[in-house]
């Protein structure tokens, strides 16, 4: 038998920026446990069963499969996410977009937002969990991402917020909304951190938008005018060197107040603008 301290030590054999935590994360799991348990019973011995669990998880992060999907879990702003192979993992870097879309209207106003590409439901969860007042909708083109988004949605028991099957803004015709974001595909088909990191096992659907990973952003641009309030705002995440190309695409569309915001890194992570009033 073997004990929680020697287990952890196994942490060295993968090949991750993150290892110790991946494998405190992984064996708090099969232990149904959180994570200080693991170093106030360091001694504690496992089952087989145990061990068996573990080094299976084990064995498959060091063939690179990310955590979030061994788990099943993810954690996003203050919720805690069901995350599955068809769906992008939440990452910190979003949660950018959702300090922005806070940032701007007054928390009391009655707002209609609209979350494209939505995946597990995480940015509009995230803001529909700020702001009980604002009517969320969710759009996805993969069904098997809209069923997630809604059970995550039945776990975190809101209910300004539903998710619909939408090829962007198929679904929501004639609808107008007063914020619309999205975290879209915006990353090269030849770019190289495809065959990186955590990203191999992500769906390339959800990553991949053209040669220069701009197509899903162009179409976004040209169409959000349809289905924008007068002076609603469009908010997207983009590629850390594609603000310049998104501000210039924002601009050519007529929106105005065009500014991009820089994630924890330094980079321009998300950029906006306003659609005018018509008067």
């Amino acid at each position: 038998m073997m004990r929680i301290e020697q287990l952890l030590a196994q942490a060295e054999h993968i090949d991750s920026p993150t290892a110790q935590l991946d494998a405190e994360l992984l064996l708090a799991f099969v232990l149904d446990k959180p994570r200080s348990y693991l170093y106030t019973w360091p001694e504690k011995t496992l089952t087989t069963a145990q061990l068996n669990s573990f080094a299976a998880l084990l064995e498959r992060r060091k063939r690179g499969e990310p955590v979030a999907y061994l788990l099943g879990r993810q954690g996003f702003w203050t919720l805690d996410l069901a995350v599955a192979a068809h769906t992008l993992i939440p990452r910190a870097d979003t949660e950018l977009l959702v300090e922005a879309v806070l940032q701007l209207a007054d928390a009391s106003a009655a707002l209609n937002v609209l979350d494209l590409g939505t995946g597990s439901g995480a940015l509009a969860l995230a803001v529909a969990s700020e702001r009980q007042c604002w009517q969320v909708t969710g759009v996805d083109r993969i069904e098997a991402a809209v069923a997630l988004a809604q059970d995550n949605q039945q776990q975190l028991g809101l209910s300004n917020v539903r998710f619909l099957r939408s090829d962007w803004f198929s679904a929501v015709a004639h609808q107008r909304y007063d914020l619309i974001l999205s975290n879209p595909p915006y990353i090269a088909a030849n770019d190289p951190h495809l065959q990186q990191g955590d990203v191999r096992f992500e769906p390339l659907s959800a990553l991949v938008s053209g040669a220069d990973g701009l197509d899903d952003i162009r179409l976004i641009i040209a169409q959000a005018p349809e289905y924008l309030t007068a002076n609603g705002w469009l908010l997207l995440e983009h590629g850390f060197d594609q603000a310049a190309a998104v501000r210039e695409l924002l601009h050519l569309s007529g929106f105005t107040k065009v500014s991009s915001q820089r994630d924890l890194g330094g980079h321009e992570r998300i950029s906006l603008g306003r659609l005018p009033s018509l008067s």
